[in-house]
């Protein structure tokens, strides 16, 4: 049974990385729920945060064969009791003068943002766990949803060590 697996992939920043790390997913017949790619603190690293559906045992495979290509630099599974994950939201939701009020309130229940206002439609911003993005779709489907633009999940361990620290550490202890 497939479940879903949220990787955090610490790459070299250079071009074509990306497309190998995802190539690799897709030769495996791996659903790729969502990407997001971005630079971290270190400008010569960037960070991919993957979401699979996959099973344990072939996603272990593909992580061995992740960590086998040259760019990569380390690999984790983020657990959802040990991290952070958050996904960007906007939504284009019908919104006339009989029913603004009512959206306006489930945009402030949600701690989400209106962000374009036009006579017959609002634009929304909303952050947060896919749980809290999925019951404000599902919340404001009855008004009619226009347009849905969503990010890939972004997360990050709990805690105070980086990932970025356990990298340096592992480079400082293969130096010595």
């Amino acid at each position: 049974m497939n479940t879903r697996h949220t990787l955090s992939v610490l790459v070299e920043n250079k071009p074509g990385v990306l497309t190998r790390v995802t190539a690799l997913f897709a030769r495996r017949a791996f659903n790729i729920h969502s990407v997001a790619v971005g630079p971290t603190e270190d400008p010569e690293i960037s960070r991919i945060t993957l979401v699979v559906d996959a099973a344990d045992a072939p996603l272990e495979q593909v992580t061995k064969q992740l960590n086998k290509l040259i760019n990569v630099i380390k690999i984790v599974t983020l657990e959802p009791a040990t991290s952070v994950q958050r996904e960007l939201l906007l939504i284009k939701v019908a919104a006339d003068d009989s029913t603004r009020a009512s959206v306006l309130q489930l945009v402030e229940l949600f701690r989400a943002h209106v962000v374009d206002v036009f006579p017959d439609a609002l634009t929304i911003e909303a952050t947060g766990s896919a749980g809290k993005v999925d019951a404000l779709l599902t919340s404001l489907a009855p008004y009619g949803i226009k347009e849905i633009v969503q990010s890939g999940a972004v997360a990050i361990s709990r805690g105070p060590r980086s990932l970025s620290e356990r990298v340096s550490a592992e480079r400082a202890l293969r130096r010595a």
